[in-house]
């Protein structure tokens, strides 16, 4: 499938889900629960906050990360968001935003262009680096 969302759209809404990511467990009312189902929306909010300043779009300030490492890093957290009220064992008292909100990373980090999961990797080497170092072509003594 062709990825359909661009760079710029992606480093936009990066910020909007990481403020929203950060903010979630008060929009949501589900801080008084605390532990794991406080902490991780916290702490992957503001991941991604790093992440999109430091990434290689038009909305970066840093432009450190390529985007492409953004979008992986995007699906790996994104699937771990989504899991984490299940695998942590607070689902019985909130589910829903970890799920959706990690359900939107995870599409993001897959259809936007320049990610390593819909566009054709970039090699930097277009050999392969398969060369030789000598210059001789003698067998080599056993």
């Amino acid at each position: 499938m062709k990825p359909f969302i661009s760079t710029s759209t992606y480093g936009f809404l990066n910020y909007v889900v990481a403020i929203t990511l950060m903010a979630s467990p008060w929009l949501f009312g589900f801080s008084h629960v605390g532990g794991a189902s406080l902490f991780l929306p916290l702490i992957f909010g503001w991941l991604q906050l790093i992440m999109a300043i430091f990434s290689k779009h038009k909305f970066g300030f840093m432009n450190v990360f390529p985007v492409s490492m953004h979008c992986f890093i995007d699906v790996v957290g994104g699937s771990f968001l989504m899991a984490s009220p299940f695998v942590y064992g607070y689902s019985s008292h909130v589910f829903l935003p970890q799920l959706l909100l990690g359900g939107l990373v995870f599409f993001l980090g897959i259809f936007t262009k320049q990610s390593p999961f819909t566009d054709a990797p970039e090699h930097v080497f277009g050999d392969g680096l398969t060369t030789s170092t000598s210059d001789v072509d003698e067998p080599m003594a056993h």
